[in-house]
């Protein structure tokens, strides 16, 4: 629950979150009459904002508390770079908006947003008080559920569900289209997420695919998808911690490439803390690859760039894990961000290099 005064009288409602994120202690009623500078000023002190105004002034005045933001220096590191990002988010979380029955903002010229709501918080809601910036996100996560992402190598879109990693970054997609199969009768595919690289594996041919996830939105998310795309008769989707039962002659795995302690749920796709699925995939290889077969993990080198961890400390998993290197493709980033000047990780993002590893027992 949350509580805050107005009128004179205590009020309450249900706290309401999909990230995880505390309810704030201090709560005070503001409008459109409330300064940007005053209210960046309250959000940092840790006093929330409940929205009565405008929605459309409501979204100005986030934009202008974000510009209030000190981002992490150029060069100054992935921790000063996750803290800056960490105190931001804590920040622009103070601006707080209500929620009437069923998910509709019961202000002036707010959009409709029961849709975008009901497929992260349930079909059915009473009235609550959340986030702005989480209500944007989860705005623009319904956009992208809605018209997708395109993928070169299916020559088809992937629709990602809210929580689950949007296949954005194609390059990595593109060198499991690429790689030579050690065979097409079975694949495994080990966290899913959308997918993606097991509708690759079967549009490339392989007969019958087992893709794993242990997040449910995930599994969900991947059913959806292998089913637009016409192969739910030749992709298993189940949900499973890693390995499903049994061996392959290809099993495959995009782990998250950061090992770090995740913030929040939407972290998980990118940070893992400790690098326990990497390890945890490399362990459990040798017991679930047939003889001859390969396994496929596709990391980015950011980590190493970026001093979270070494060259030698990965080659070093492999070997301890009795599996050997037969091979390597490699692809440079062609986001935006490896470009950018400005961005504070950008000399790590412009020397980074994602591989796909072929180990073999």
């Amino acid at each position: 629950m949350i509580q805050w005064t107005e009128a004179g009288q205590e009020r309450s409602a249900l706290w309401r979150t999909a990230l995880g994120a505390p309810p704030p202690a201090r709560v005070i009623v503001a409008d459109d009459r409330l300064p940007a500078a005053v209210a960046y000023r309250l959000a940092c002190e840790g006093t929330a904002l409940l929205w009565r105004g405008d929605f459309h002034n409501a979204r100005l005045l986030l934009a202008a508390m974000g510009r209030r933001c000190k981002p992490a220096a150029p060069g100054s590191g992935f921790h000063r770079h996750r803290q800056a990002r960490s105190q931001r988010a804590r920040t622009l979380g103070m601006l707080l908006v209500p929620y009437a029955d069923d998910h509709v903002v019961p202000l002036r010229r707010a959009p409709d947003v029961r849709e975008a709501c009901a497929a992260v918080y349930g079909p059915h809601a009473p009235p609550a008080v959340g986030g702005l910036r989480e209500l944007l996100g989860l705005i623009g996560a319904h956009e992208w559920r809605s018209k997708g992402v395109p993928v070169a190598a299916l020559g088809a879109r992937v629709h990602p569900h809210h929580g689950v990693f949007s296949p954005i970054r194609g390059e990595y997609v593109d060198l499991v289209a690429e790689a030579p199969l050690p065979g097409d009768r079975l694949a495994f595919d080990v966290g899913t997420g959308t997918g993606v690289l097991a509708a690759v594996l079967a549009r490339r041919g392989v007969r019958h695919v087992v893709a794993t996830d242990l997040d449910r939105r995930a599994v969900e998310c991947a059913g959806d998808n292998l089913a637009r795309l016409g192969l739910s008769g030749r992709v298993e989707v189940v949900r499973a911690d890693l390995f499903p039962p049994g061996r392959a002659p290809l099993v495959v795995c995009n782990p998250p490439w950061l090992p770090a302690k995740p913030l929040s749920p939407l972290d998980h796709a990118v940070y893992d803390q400790e690098g326990r699925m990497l390890r945890g995939f490399l362990e459990g290889l040798d017991e679930h690859l047939e003889p001859g077969g390969e396994g496929w993990l596709i990391l980015s080198d950011l980590a190493e760039h970026l001093g979270l961890r070494s060259r030698g400390e990965l080659l070093a998993q492999f070997a301890a894990a009795g599996l050997r290197v037969a091979g390597r493709l490699d692809v440079t980033p062609r986001h935006g961000r490896a470009a950018d000047r400005d961005d504070p990780l950008h000399a790590a993002r412009a020397a980074e290099v994602t591989s796909l590893w072929r180990l073999t027992r």
